[in-house]
């Protein structure tokens, strides 16, 4: 009977494990603050269990490596060769699971006085993704087998796996509470409560594949270090703390991994982990670091289009999460996931679905033109009720008054699909209202930040998205030119017309902008022109004051750092 003064049993359901994911983890410098008991592994002197290893041969065991002995896995010599063996065809992994059917979830069955049996099989990335609703345990399996000397003699299961044949036995020391704070695996194993909690053998069945990476692991629980460096085997090694639920290991390895140089190959390979571990919490900075090297890699998809219409789904979401992405406007974003999903699912019921599910989310509807909204309704590649309400939600955000649409964005900016936090793009977006009677008409506003204005100087310009009047594309250019005597920098508006050709066009036109300390809209400037395909008209200094001036920190210009201007067009009668 245990003293009621003793130190605090391990095994005491009411004890919690310790975590070691978080606490006892640095990730500024890569170092576990947990003790180390490397003095301690494999040592029968601090160990209270055995733990007997039977290396399995599975199918792929020569597929690698033609050595018999050495775990394919560990084979792999670059992220591409680990990538090809954990994709192999799902059946290499399901041949040896249906040749036995005496299997049963985490039923734990004495072998013998002082044995226990656990099956680990390894499942494939595709497994774990499409078997996870399963009612089956495919992480862990005891094996069911009579008790006494035949089980415990026997090198194979009752039921003989054919090609699972037992290549090695491996027999460690070990100390139950080491591994037990490190692991609630382990926890739940030693301390189930059953008689077979008790048993001082525990024998582990594991593929060959396995084997390095278990070995690593188990040194990890103690010293809190891996000995391997390289991207295949840690990759290994995380997957096996995925099985084994050793949260500080996957935090370690994934620490390991993002200090390694970044590939779009390697971000790929971390974002389409088997599903199991990408939820775990401890590989959350891994695949972020990935999401982010990706989407600044690829963040003007224009230039790298050949090579970005070729990414996995995966990747295609990395990029266009960003805010940074170099597009000329949403309507772009929207006609290149069309493009790509046209490419990769040809098949419009399989379309239909990665575009509802996995990639509307991430195109932002609000900041598209109603012109390309209007053809979202009649897209056969979304599904028309899911349309309807992607262009209901962008209209009633464009309708909102600004503020709302600054609250609106702020409360957006905390989710995955940002979908109403506005992009750096190429062609700022507008909002304009549209008249037909007396005369056709519109009214067009443009907002820029003080930094989109000072990256201006001091030559450079910014468009708008184009709008349209009469049928005629329209678009508002900002500028940082000299002023009409060449004398000083200044800010300029010009309003252009996108057709070329012999197109003519009569407009009357009026800027204007907010100004403090009314904020309201003051007009700056008025005129009327005949346009032209390609030609442009405005004013070189719309304020009327030197650059330093119209950036100046008490200038009447921006109001909480956004410069508000507003164009008027009028068509004339000809």
């Amino acid at each position: 009977m245990r003293d009621a003064n003793s130190n605090w049993d391990l095994f005491d359901p009411r004890t919690a494990v310790m975590d070691t994911s978080a606490a006892a983890f640095s990730p500024a410098d890569g170092v576990s603050r947990d003790p180390d008991f490397g003095f301690a592994f494999n040592d029968s002197n601090f160990s209270d269990r055995v733990l007997v290893i039977e290396v399995l041969a599975d199918d792929s065991t020569n597929s690698l490596n033609s050595d018999a002995g050495t775990a394919p896995g560990g084979g792999c010599q670059t992220l591409a060769d680990w990538a090809r063996y954990r994709k192999r065809p799902r059946e290499d992994f399901r041949k040896q699971h249906d040749i036995c059917q005496s299997f049963a979830a985490l039923d734990i069955t004495a072998v013998g006085p002082e044995e226990q049996v656990l099956n680990v099989d390894q499942p494939e990335a595709e497994d774990l993704v499409r078997g996870e609703n399963q009612d089956e345990e495919e992480l862990a399996m005891m094996e069911e087998s009579p008790s006494g000397d035949e089980a415990a003699n026997s090198d194979d299961s009752n039921c003989d796996m054919g090609s699972s044949r037992v290549l090695r036995v491996r027999t460690l020391h070990i100390s139950s509470p080491i591994l037990a704070a490190k692991s609630p695996f382990f926890y739940k194993l030693f301390s189930n409560g059953m008689r077979e909690s008790e048993q001082r053998h525990v024998t582990l069945r594991i593929n060959a594949s396995e084997e390095t990476a278990l070995m690593e692991l188990l040194n990890f629980i103690y010293s809190n270090s891996l000995s391997t460096t390289t991207a295949p085997a840690l990759l290994d090694v995380l997957m096996a703390a995925d099985k084994f639920e050793v949260a500080s290991c996957m935090k370690y390895c994934g620490h390991v991994l993002r200090s390694l140089p970044m590939t779009p190959e390697s971000a790929l390979l971390y974002l389409e982990l088997p599903s199991s571990v990408l939820m775990a919490e401890a590989v959350q900075p891994l695949t972020d670091a990935a999401k982010e090297y990706l989407a600044a890699r690829y963040k003007d998809i224009t230039k790298y289009q050949d090579e970005v219409m070729n990414l996995p789904l995966a990747g295609i979401e990395a990029i266009l999460a960003s805010d940074d992405l170099q597009v000329a406007s949403e309507d772009a974003v929207y006609d290149f996931v069309l493009k790509w999903a046209r490419a990769h699912y040809p098949k419009i019921e399989e379309r239909q679905e990665v575009l509802g599910s996995r990639l509307s989310r991430y195109i932002r509807f609000p900041y598209m033109t109603c012109r390309k909204l209007r053809k979202v309704l009649t897209c056969s590649d979304f599904e028309h009720d899911l349309a309807s309400k992607f262009v209901i939600e962008a209209l009633f955000f464009k309708a909102e008054a600004p503020h709302r649409q600054r609250a609106l964005a702020a409360e957006d900016s905390s989710t995955s699909s940002r979908r109403y936090v506005e992009r750096s793009y190429k062609y700022r977006p507008v909002k304009v209202v549209e008249f037909e009677l007396p005369r056709q008409q519109c009214v067009v506003y443009l907002d820029l930040k003080r930094e989109e204005c000072a990256n201006l100087y001091p030559s450079a310009r910014v468009y708008s998205q184009a709008f349209h009047l009469g049928g005629q594309g329209f678009f508002l250019s900002a500028h940082c030119n000299m002023d009409q005597q060449s004398s000083f920098h200044c800010f300029g508006l010009f309003l252009g017309m996108q057709e070329k050709g012999s197109v003519t066009f009569a407009v009357d036109y009026e800027f204007s902008a907010r100004l403090k300390p009314s904020e309201e809209y003051i007009s700056k400037y008025k005129g009327n022109y005949t346009f032209t395909g390609g030609k442009a008209v405005g004013y070189r200094n719309l304020f009327g004051v030197p650059w330093a001036a119209f950036m100046a920190e008490d200038n009447l210009f921006f109001i909480n750092g956004t410069l508000h201007l507003k164009a008027e067009l009028t068509m004339r009668q000809q």
